[in-house]
């Protein structure tokens, strides 16, 4: 079921091959002089408009620190970075908290939704930020929460949803701009099994619309739903392999 309601999206970046998402020799280093941890040691990653991409390995391979880069919450030591199309390495911080907010949406295992205000404000915070009209706001909202069933929760603070309703708000925010790749990071890590069963619905749902998603995570099944999985290790991809259910469009 097309619950988010839209086409797939093409279209190519500067990179040339149509890639959302384009790392090239990617680095990170953390500390200086002799005592420095090297996060990521050459990261080359090229991902298509429309792919569902799982990022697994083992705690401390770097899957997380890959996830930062490519979200613009972290910048690199070394390498090249283009975010459909645009380059991202040398941007000052605020170009890289507009690209965050226009580009990328985030859901995080922890849910990370403000507890003083209700859903609706919740899923409207990132169109406040983004300068969208209040009009349009309210209809933009409105149309998220209804299309991930909780139109009746909307003004419910998070205090008083569940673990699904909540990951259920945080993936309509993430929605609410529009973005080119949706991120998240053990999406269904704090929920119950029934609870990431409808988790792991909604980015399927997502992907059929030509939604380019990135998740982290160590959920076997929810990785079996992704188009590709991409294995990390020791600050390296270890492998890089379609799923056998890929339904991905050809490039």
């Amino acid at each position: 079921m097309n619950i988010f309601g839209r086409g797939r999206r093409k279209g190519n970046g500067s990179n040339g091959n149509g890639a959302v998402i384009w790392m090239k020799d990617i680095r990170k280093v953390y500390g200086a002089g002799k005592v420095h941890v090297e996060a990521l040691r050459g990261i080359d990653l090229a991902i298509a408009k429309g792919e569902f991409v799982a990022i697994v390995g083992p705690s401390g391979s770097g899957k997380s620190t890959l996830m930062n880069l490519i979200g613009c919450l972290d910048t690199p030591s070394g390498g090249e970075y283009e975010l459909a199309g645009q380059p991202v390495e040398g941007l000052d911080p605020n170009a890289l908290a507009d690209i965050r907010n226009r580009r990328v949406g985030f859901v995080f295992q922890s849910f990370n939704l403000l507890p003083a205000i209700t859903a609706f404000e919740n899923v409207e915070m990132p169109l406040l930020l983004g300068g969208v009209p209040k009009r349009q706001r309210r209809r933009r909202g409105t149309e998220l929460l209804e299309r991930v069933d909780l139109a009746d929760r909307s003004h419910h603070k998070p205090a008083e949803l569940s673990g699904g309703q909540l990951q259920r708000v945080a993936i309509a925010r993430a929605m609410a701009m529009d973005p080119d790749i949706l991120l998240a990071d053990e999406p269904t890590g704090n929920l119950d099994t029934s609870s990431g069963g409808d988790i792991m619905s909604l980015f399927s749902a997502l992907h059929e619309t030509g939604r380019t998603i990135l998740v982290v995570t160590h959920d076997k099944a929810l990785s079996r739903r992704a188009s590709r999985v991409v294995e990390i290790r020791d600050g390296l991809i270890e492998s890089d392999q379609k799923s056998a259910t890929d339904s991905s469009p050809p490039a």
